[in-house]
């Protein structure tokens, strides 16, 4: 029954072939693709709004330089909005639940960050390791740790962004087990799992928005304080 339980999170194969390239490029089948009339319809308006609203919250801690990465880490936003919230829906598969993948989305952007700071203004970005007016004795200490904490930003990153999904997961499909088990002996008790069922439900659609965002507003946090 354990081993039941994990095996949602496992990469779905087809013949030896993984699949898991299909689940990362299927939320782009659902964006609506512009067209060439003047009057779209609501589906493209409500993306292009969307759109817009998260590039707006993302650029808004970060100065003109940093505007160059709004593609990016907008496009980076929807996506992992998407994904998240499909794997939300039955008998589907969540890439962000796998260390792997979150790891490869959060090292080379943090990567591209930091040689973005050392080659604008090495001097600054080489004197985060070191705060100012510390003493002497402390110097080869502090220089350690900041370091420490600088290489350990991008598995933070993947680390926040797996663990999160991932215990929604299980909490949904423990408590949706219990549910259909306690069915026919105790009817009460597996209703009021039900009730509980929906509202960590509508939890975990919260949760799946808002590590997408925060996920995405850290890169550009690291980004601010190397441009």
């Amino acid at each position: 029954m354990n081993l039941s339980f994990f095996d949602q999170f496992s990469s779905p194969s087809l013949m030896g072939i993984p699949l898991i390239l299909i689940a990362m490029t299927f939320p782009a089948l659902l964006l609506p693709y512009p067209g060439n009339r003047w009057v779209t319809s609501r589906l493209s308006t409500l993306q292009l709004w969307l759109t817009n609203l998260v590039t707006k919250q993302l650029m808004m801690p970060l100065n003109k330089e940093g505007h160059k990465w709004a593609l990016i880490l907008t496009s980076l936003m929807i996506f992992l909005l998407l994904i998240n919230l499909l794997g939300l829906l039955p008998y589907t598969f969540t890439p962000t639940t796998q260390l792997s993948m979150n790891l490869a989305l959060a090292f080379p952007l943090w990567l591209a960050t930091l040689l973005t700071g050392l080659r604008n203004q090495p001097s600054t970005s080489l004197g985060h390791l070191l705060p100012e007016g510390t003493p002497t004795p402390l110097i080869p200490a502090l220089v350690l740790i900041e370091t420490t904490s600088l290489l350990i930003r991008p598995l933070a990153l993947g680390v926040r962004l797996t663990a999160n999904l991932t215990a929604g997961h299980l909490l949904i499909q423990l408590i949706s087990t219990s549910t259909t088990t306690l069915f026919s002996t105790m009817p009460a008790v597996s209703l009021l799992t039900l009730i509980i069922l929906l509202l960590l439900t509508v939890l975990e659609v919260a949760v799946a928005m808002i590590q997408a965002y925060v996920f995405v507003l850290l890169l550009s946090l690291y980004l601010q304080e190397n441009i």
